[in-house]
């Protein structure tokens, strides 16, 4: 088979994987990013039916490869822009599912318009499998190296256009692996291939932007959409990286004024501000400064402001500068030194170059310096020390209080974090750190769990004299100290609390009398939950909370994950008085989708199966080929999602982590699908199971090697330019991957070489496992943290080529023509 008839299969998987991803910040853009993890979920389904639909129809479909190929890489092409452009016009609003069973409907009618673009993508990678069986390694090796390069690209891509337009190359793409396709067409090949060509051309330049652009349709729940609908504001820039999308809004006729954890006797009114919204939600405020610090006075009156009551003229490191309001209450407070942290280039370009004016240039002073990195990462690296690690507020309210974030992994809130932390402080410094106040409290009493533990891990016995919390009628500051605080110390707080009309939840020496006195709870939760936390008693309290409130670890680093099954009940009695605020919906979502997509997997797996039961042979050998493909699929994506996640704290964020290790995987892993056959030949000895089974015990013997070492490796080094650690990721996915390459395209041969019939059979098991795996990965990554996901990886590598022992026989004995059989197995050269 020449690489030019297997271009086209590489092209379309490119394609399709980039539209996953894209569609994953298109949705997020919309709704939020778990609304959108569960809609890309579901639609991956699309894979499992495709097997379906190609084990059904497999003898015409085969018989006219090259037009169907190219039919279904045509439909991809229009169904990837109008299931999006449709999908995002229906009248769907997540957070509406609780009260509002219609919105279930839309949901559905969503699901079954995205299922569109990957039927039909994964379709042409079947038929290319049903149609080259016995080159299924270098089928296989162009899927995977071509979705490594589509996932990889579209991050690239959208550093460079908007995701509207982006999803004009991604249709685009899927027209030009048509038209390749076309040119193997026995008949009027030439014309097809132009027509499909044109479409292409087309498609990229004059597709309407009002098709595709998010931004009308989002959600009128989310912030951006509730400023637009004040008089007069309006849009005055825009910017888009995969980083989100930053939307900067003025409103001259009712002017913005955030400032979270703003006193109630403050009493100056706050100049003029711009709101930039990331995604349409977390918001950040750029606050016009000309250079007279009593203009500012107000940020002196928020929660914030605390640790400068303690410390003069302190060394600052800001860990999210945001729109700079935490940089001018420094800089109002008399710091020597301002270190500002800031992981998006775009929001530094828009606080240092674009509103430079605006702000009074404070990022362009000598003794403020802006750094473009991740706030983890920048501290455990760098080699100052500082009086104060400062770590404001810059998510919405209304994203804490949805409970949207508990899935996101997060490395800012870790014990390990936090010892990080304290590492950079000199002998008098002090972390402070500001969280939304949700009740009942969950955020707050995480932290100071999270910081008791790091106190202990350091060598403190007594860790509530470095502790002081205060609390404001919406927010809560924490403050962390590396030496215990003085009487003094106690003293300047108790000032501050009192001119602000701010309550002292904990702090050296506090009593029941101190606390709830301004803002005023029917009991005090957090001075309650702070004696709980530093006594005897923590484990069983925090065992017996309603919520999750157990330190998050770099292991199971899940901060905003507080789900407990057992409060579900009665937060659903009380979701008509408020009790729905209180469910942490973004767990719940991803429950609700893995009963939906396993429902729906196994009538996709079953349904062939019982439709084709007489041609796939023996129900005992039907069950253990189904089981083997189910394990492969399993394993492959709990390793590589467990990667990704752990990979985050090393690269610094979340997307290069998922572009540069599911990168890495898919390439490498089609490299070890093209050199499969010369393994078995190697160590195999011609048997495919004796093949499989080594190559599985290499995998588990890299994987449990990565899993003792991977920290230790990090620690050392994360302080490498980001050229250095993205070579060093994919040397390190390098040989994991190749040899996870390989059992899936000889198992692929060896039940094609007992009959063909399996082969769209596996495909389709393997795009059902392909979408459970990556559910149940994120669910157990919450529970049992991301060593237990990739043991269970292993256990399930090394089960599956048991599964096929004793059905060797099989493979020698089926068929008029043993050459032929032995020839599907793995690539042939």
């Amino acid at each position: 088979m020449r690489v030019g008839r297997l271009l086209p299969i590489g092209l379309i998987s490119a394609a399709t994987l980039a539209y996953e991803v894209l569609l994953i910040r298109l949705f997020s853009i919309i709704q939020w990013h778990h609304f959108a993890y569960m809609m890309i979920s579901i639609a991956l389904l699309g894979f499992g039916a495709s097997g379906t639909f190609i084990a059904l129809a497999r003898r015409p479909l085969v018989e006219r490869y090259p037009a169907a190929f190219a039919a279904s890489a045509a439909l991809f092409g229009i169904t990837a822009v109008a299931s999006f452009a449709c999908a995002e016009r229906l009248p769907f609003n997540a957070l509406e599912i609780v009260w509002n069973p219609r919105q279930l409907g839309w949901l559905a009618a969503i699901y079954a318009l995205l299922i569109l673009p990957f039927f039909f993508g994964a379709t042409c990678i079947g038929l290319a499998f049903s149609r080259h069986p016995g080159q299924t390694g270098r089928v296989y090796a162009f899927d995977l190296v071509g979705a490594g390069i589509g996932a990889l690209g579209i991050v690239g891509l959208l550093f460079l256009v908007f995701p509207s337009e982006a999803l004009r190359f991604v249709a685009a793409l899927g027209f030009a692996a048509a038209a390749l396709a076309a040119t193997g067409m026995p008949r009027h090949r030439w014309f097809a291939t132009g027509i499909l060509g044109l479409a292409a051309a087309v498609i990229t330049v004059w597709l309407p932007q009002s098709w595709t652009a998010p931004g009308p349709h989002m959600s009128e729940y989310k912030g951006l959409r509730m400023a637009l609908e004040v008089p007069n504001a309006r849009v005055v820039e825009e910017r888009s990286s995969p980083l989100g999308l930053l939307t900067v809004v003025e409103s001259p006729t009712i002017p913005f004024r955030y400032a979270p954890g703003l006193s109630l006797a403050n009493s100056q009114e706050p100049p003029a501000q711009l709101a930039v919204f990331t995604d349409g939600d977390s918001i950040t405020a750029i606050t016009t400064y000309g250079g007279d610090p009593a203009t500012v006075a107000y940020i002196d009156r928020t929660t914030a402001a605390l640790p400068y009551r303690i410390l003069e003229r302190p060394r600052v490191l800001i860990l999210g500068a945001g729109g700079g309001e935490q940089v001018l209450l420094a800089l109002r407070a008399g710091a020597e030194i301002v270190d500002a942290v800031e992981v998006n280039p775009q929001m530094i370009d828009l606080a240092r170059n674009r509103f430079a004016d605006f702000v009074g240039g404070i990022f362009s002073r000598p003794n403020v310096h802006l750094h473009l990195a991740e706030a983890r990462a920048f501290a455990a690296t760098t080699g100052e020390r500082y009086e104060l690690i400062q770590m404001p507020l810059l998510d919405s309210f209304g994203a804490a209080a949805a409970g949207v974030q508990s899935m996101h992994e997060n490395y800012t809130y870790t014990v390990e974090a936090m010892r990080d932390y304290l590492a950079v402080l000199r002998a008098d410094g002090i972390v402070a750190i500001t969280r939304w106040l949700r009740m009942p409290p969950r955020d707050i009493l995480k932290l100071f769990a999270t910081a008791t533990v790091a106190l202990e891990a350091d060598g403190v016995s007594q860790p509530g004299r470095h502790l002081v919390l205060i609390r404001s009628w919406n927010t809560a500051t924490l403050l962390v100290a590396k030496s215990p605080f003085t009487g003094e110390d106690i003293a300047a707080i108790r000032r501050f609390a009192a001119e602000n009309f701010f309550d002292i939840s904990w702090a050296p020496g506090i009593s029941a009398s101190d606390v709830n006195r301004y803002n005023q709870l029917d009991q005090e939760y957090l001075y309650a939950g702070a004696l709980a936390l530093l006594g005897p008693g923590r484990a069983d309290f925090i065992e017996r909370y309603k919520f999750d409130i157990a330190p998050a670890t770099d292991n199971r680093p899940y901060f905003f994950d507080f789900f407990r099954w057992r409060a579900l009940p009665e937060l659903v009695t009380l979701r008509t008085q408020g009790g729905a605020a209180m469910l942490d919906w973004g767990y719940l979502i991803l429950v609700t989708t893995l009963g939906q997509a396993a429902i729906l997997s196994a009538v996709l797996i079953l349904l062939p199966l019982w439709l084709r039961r007489r041609a796939l042979g023996r129900a005992g050998h039907r069950l253990r080929f189904g089981l083997y493909f189910l394990a492969l699929g399993l394993a492959f994506l709990f390793i590589e999602i467990a990667f990704i996640q752990r990979f985050v704290l090393f690269l610094g964020h979340p997307l290069y982590a998922v572009a540069v290790v599911l990168a890495g995987f898919l390439a490498f892993a089609g490299l070890g699908s093209a050199v499969a056959a010369r393994w078995m030949a190697a160590v195999g000895r011609g048997s495919p199971v004796r093949g499989i089974a080594l190559a599985v015990v290499v995998i588990a013997f890299l994987a449990a090697t990565y899993l003792l070492t991977l920290p230790l490796i990090f620690e050392r080094l994360l302080a490498l330019p980001d050229a250095a650690e993205i070579a060093i990721t994919l040397l390190l996915i390098a040989p994991l991957a190749v040899f996870m390459g390989m059992p899936f395209p000889l198992g692929l041969g060896f039940v094609g070489a007992h009959s063909d019939e399996f082969i769209p059979w596996a495909w389709a098991i393997n795009g059902s496992a392909s979408v459970l795996s990556a559910i149940l990965a994120a669910l157990l990554a919450m529970h049992v943290g991301f060593t237990g996901v990739v043991t269970i990886a292993i256990i399930l590598y090394l089960l599956a080529p048991a599964l096929l022992a004793g059905l060797s026989d099989l493979y020698d004995q089926q068929g008029s023509v043993p050459d032929r059989s032995r020839s599907r197995v793995g690539p042939t050269g």
